[in-house]
């Protein structure tokens, strides 16, 4: 009798590791799947689970699978789902009946800093340069980036009301990935284009493309390009993500999920994958996670209305 009631009573932590799956709410290959399927490596290395299994539920900016988990997930302990700055903008332009206020936080994992760039040969030497072009005639520059209301059309729509622009007549370009959007640009077809800097590293360094600011606070270690706030473009966006758990969990279920993630996050194994995948240490524990997506939800619907994707 003494052994059960000290077993039921031991911390979440000294339990069993856990069975989990993860949803990628994207196809496979992309940053919400890579990110998974890294989680699921590190949390079996680290023994913070056991078995960890990583399901792809692509489509409409990852609200087919935010609806399917919410679904599926309520009230399960072994769900979680990884996310990001365009799953945000997605509910909103989708009008997706179901919102993140639905999901529970667990913890914010990565960073992309974002980068603007033009053709080699363009006319825009700088960024002032190209903030002139946009205050000018916004509509006449042509930006191409990932998909409508993700990361890259929010930092374009906060990039042009800085620059003075009509932020409305933003001609934003959405392509399924950073290969269609560097073929445009090196064709001559869109003016600008924004995606993570790992994206265009090569051709950066190549001198393809000529990359005029970075959309971090600080500069990105061991590259020469300015912040877009040097510049006087008082603009920071990073492309994070982070896991969340499914509605109605228990607070023990939720205390066994975010310990099995604090130990992988924390880990040397994914320290090593993240540098190896270039993101950022973005980590934010389930409170300020919480705390923070409900501010970057304001942030994103103001900056998505303003240029007219949602009303």
């Amino acid at each position: 009798m003494t052994m059960l009631l000290g077993f039921a009573a031991a911390p979440a932590a000294a339990q069993a590791p856990l069975d989990l799956k993860i949803m990628a709410p994207a196809g496979p290959g992309g940053g919400w799947d890579s990110a998974s399927r890294s989680l699921q490596q590190v949390l079996t290395a680290t023994g913070a689970a056991k078995n960890v299994q990583v399901v792809n539920v692509p489509g409409a900016g990852g609200t087919v699978g935010l609806a399917q988990f919410v679904n599926n997930a309520k009230g399960d302990g072994s769900q979680l789902m990884v996310m990001g700055i365009t799953m945000v903008g997605a509910v909103l332009t989708n009008k997706s009946p179901v919102g993140l206020d639905a999901v529970t936080p667990i913890a914010r994992m990565t960073g992309d800093p974002l980068v603007v760039v033009v053709p080699a040969n363009s006319p825009h030497k700088s960024l002032k340069d190209l903030a002139a072009a946009v205050k000018a005639d916004t509509s006449k520059v042509v930006w191409a980036g990932g998909s409508a209301g993700g990361a890259d059309h929010i930092l374009a729509g906060l990039i042009a009301k800085q620059a003075g622009g009509e932020a409305a007549k933003l001609n934003y370009v959405p392509f399924s990935g950073g290969g269609e959007a560097l073929a445009e640009m090196l064709g001559g077809r869109v003016t600008a284009g924004i995606s993570g800097y790992n994206e265009f590293e090569s051709q950066i360094k190549a001198g393809k493309l000529r990359a005029l600011g970075v959309s971090t606070a600080k500069r990105i270690d061991g590259v020469d390009v300015p912040t877009l706030k040097e510049q006087g473009i008082d603009v920071e966006v990073v492309n994070w993500r982070g896991v969340v758990a499914g509605p109605a969990i228990t607070a023990p279920q939720k205390a066994a999920l975010v310990a099995a993630v604090n130990k992988a996050l924390k880990s040397p194994e994914w320290a090593k994958i993240s540098k190896a995948r270039g993101w950022d240490d973005a980590y934010l524990d389930a409170d300020a996670f919480g705390a923070f997506l409900k501010s970057d939800q304001q942030r994103v619907k103001e900056v998505l209305t303003s240029i007219g994707l949602v009303k």
